[in-house]
Parts: structure tokens; C-alpha cells; sequence
């Protein structure tokens, strides 16, 4: 058996790469290890197929309109509304065969603490269909 032997002839140029393959092989068990635990499942609630389809609305009924003035006014299609006739005024709206949408308009220098007792009243009122109207449209 002829084997190459480098003994006295200078450096070896060889690498070990033994350390390398085991840092390796133990790095490959800790994310084997880890990435089931890392993997969760997301609970997702997708339609599903029916055999017949809801009808198609012919007429939906019109937007309300809410705005949200600077002074902490609220105009209901602009007519101005009281904030505590506001929930009662959209749970009348709610109980409709077809809910219309609330379309919330606010001005620039409207405070936040208005926009969330308007948003919880028509939360609470049980109203579906909310959007948000640029002040600009």
C-alpha cells in the first residue's frame, strides 16, 4: 500500500475540516430542534361553497353620512346630531333588512376622543358596514 506521507518536507497545507463538520452537525440538531417550535398554525375562516348563492340587492340603500367637526360636533347626512341620541339613531339603522354603510368623514383638526365614541357607539349599535371618507372627496 502506497500512502503519501507529507513528514518533514514543510508546512501542511491541508485542512482540518473535522471541527468544521461538527459545529455543523450540531448547528443542523439545535434547527431541527427549533423549527417545529417556531412553526404554529393560523386559524383561518375561509367561505364556504354554497349551492345557492344569497340574492343580489336591486337597490342598497343609501350611505349615512357622519362628520366629525373640529369643535366636536357630529352631522348625521348634514344635519347636526347629539351624541347621546347618536346609538339609539344607528340601532334604527341597523335593524334594516339591509344595513346601509357608515361612511365617517372627519376634519383635520378633529380630536381622536370624538372619533373613538363615535366608532364604540356604532360598534355597540351593532352596525356591520363602517368606512372611513377622505375630507377631500
Amino acid at each position: 500500500m502506497a500512502f503519501a506521507s507529507n513528514s518533514g518536507t514543510g508546512p501542511m497545507a491541508d485542512i482540518n475540516v473535522t471541527p468544521l463538520v461538527d459545529v455543523m452537525l450540531v448547528l443542523l440538531i439545535i434547527f431541527m430542534v427549533t423549527a417545529p417550535a417556531l412553526s404554529y398554525q393560523i386559524q383561518v375562516d375561509l367561505p364556504q361553497r354554497t349551492s345557492n348563492p344569497p340574492p343580489q340587492p336591486k337597490d342598497p340603500p343609501e350611505p349615512i353620512r357622519l362628520r366629525i367637526e373640529a369643535g366636536g360636533t357630529v352631522t348625521w347626512n348634514n344635519s347636526p346630531i347629539p351624541i347621546s341620541v347618536l346609538q339609539s339613531s344607528l340601532e334604527v339603522e341597523a335593524q334594516r333588512a339591509q344595513q346601509p354603510t357608515l361612511e365617517i368623514e372627519t376634519d383635520p383638526d378633529a380630536q381622536y376622543e370624538m372619533l373613538a365614541k363615535v366608532l364604540a357607539r356604532a360598534k355597540n349599535s351593532g352596525m356591520e358596514k363602517i368606512a372611513f371618507v377622505d375630507p377631500g372627496q
